[in-house]
């Protein structure tokens, strides 16, 4: 019987932040989310000492500071680099790698795996060899099924005395995990549906798996079905190495404070539009229509509010900067109204083709949009690492109205000029 291994990253982000910085060890920490509003991460400590997720930094900001805790802003060139190392590591380990997250990857295994090596064994050298390789500590849940491999990895991370594997091969342990694990923590049942579950008595993983998988289907979907036979080790989902392409790419941030200046949200909408772009050209894609969306704050009663939204075709589809950001700006011109503090502002790309599908028609007219790969890729090379040395000059030179990040540490691992130094 083949297996799956899930391999996830102990928190990553914290993880992340601690890995040059010894002198954390130990200590608690938080990482915060754009602007710096929420809590995003926490270490061990930190859950300890009762700092929730997704809380405000500002309701914890007496907690943080009587604790001593270290505190950053989300640093998402150094977790994206990181876990690139993570899972390079994983593929000089398991034939194959099935990225789910950023922090987690499924692992296929052979009912028999090369040189008689065990399951567990397996599992423990992953552990061993991606804290050596990349500093990184990882759990490992490994059964016959996704979502009995989800359970196991939930339960490698959270009981002490599992050294972070839990391999699912006996059916009494299997059964013994199941009667312990809240029915919410199963993976596609989720926050919305265990209520529901619950007011029928299921209370646990065990007591949903006792349930007819059809019946279950019926009343409330083929997902749920799935769900139950997976949890009895029949294998009903199945995942792609690469991931589905996207129906839409979005660029979007609050603001640090009201922006009320035309040509400050101006650049903010043609950043938006390029970093969009950067985004559709990683995924080998190109867009038809864009949409640009602007809006006050929403909470502000002693304020007036505005909020809309324009969409637009453009000539040809594309994923040249150039292109997008110019169609993206002639909608925020439509959309502007002077007078209002604006709170966040945004791009949306959708109609989506791959670049190798995308078939023009005979007489379209090709020259009259820009469309040079050859160009758009040297600037992606220059802007590697989220170093960003190029821009368009319609993206602005101030930005005073960036997002804010207070707290942010160095970008270790992709930046010359902020490796780290010892001695």
């Amino acid at each position: 019987m083949s297996r799956i291994a899930l391999v996830d990253c102990n928190n990553f982000y914290a993880s992340c932040e601690r890995l040059f910085r010894p002198d954390l060890r130990g200590r608690p920490l938080v990482v915060l989310s754009n602007n710096d509003g929420c809590v995003v991460a926490r270490s061990p400590e930190a859950k300890a000492l009762g700092v929730g997720m997704a809380v405000p930094a500002w309701q914890v900001r007496e907690l943080l500071r009587r604790h001593d805790m270290a505190v950053f802003s989300s640093n998402y060139s150094l977790y994206a680099d990181i876990s690139e190392r993570v899972m390079i590591t994983l593929e000089s380990l398991a034939p194959r790698v099935e990225i789910y997250s950023i922090d987690e990857a499924f692992l296929p295994l052979p009912e028999f795996l090369p040189g008689g090596e065990s399951h567990e064994q397996l599992a423990r050298r992953i552990c061993e060899r991606v804290k050596q390789w990349t500093g990184i500590q990882v759990s490992v849940g490994m059964a016959g099924t996704r979502t009995l491999a989800k359970l196991a990895t939930v339960a490698a991370k959270r009981y002490v005395a599992t050294q972070g594997v839990v391999v699912l091969e006996d059916p009494s342990r299997t059964q013994r995990l199941l009667q312990l694990m809240p029915v919410e923590e199963v993976w596609g049942v989720g926050r919305r549906l265990a209520p529901q579950l619950q007011r029928l008595g299921i209370k646990t993983a065990w007591e949903l798996s006792r349930r007819s998988p059809r019946a279950m289907g019926r009343r409330f979907s083929v997902n749920l079905e799935r769900t139950i036979r997976e949890l009895n080790g029949e294998a009903c989902l199945d995942m792609e190495t690469a991931p589905s392409p996207r129906q839409q790419v979005l660029c979007s941030r609050s603001f640090s404070h009201r922006v009320t200046d035309y040509a400050a949200l101006r650049e903010a909408v043609c950043h938006y539009a390029v970093r969009a772009a950067e985004k559709l050209r990683e995924q080998q894609q190109l867009a038809r229509r864009v949409t640009v969306f602007i809006r006050t704050g929403a909470y502000q009663s002693d304020e007036r509010h505005y909020a809309n939204s324009a969409t637009a075709p453009i000539e040809r589809p594309s994923s040249d900067s150039r292109a997008l950001s110019h169609q993206a700006a002639r909608l925020f011109d439509s959309l502007w109204r002077d007078g209002f503090r604006y709170a966040k502002a945004g791009v949306v790309l959708t109609d989506l083709s791959s670049v190798h599908c995308c078939q023009h028609g005979l007489f379209d007219a090709l020259s009259s949009q820009p469309h040079q790969p050859g160009l758009m890729r040297a600037l992606d090379d220059l802007n590697r690492g989220g170093r960003h040395q190029v821009w368009f000059g319609s993206e602005g030179i101030v930005r005073d109205w960036r997002m804010r990040r207070e707290h942010l540490s160095p970008a270790y691992t992709t930046r010359w000029d902020e490796i780290p130094r010892v001695g």
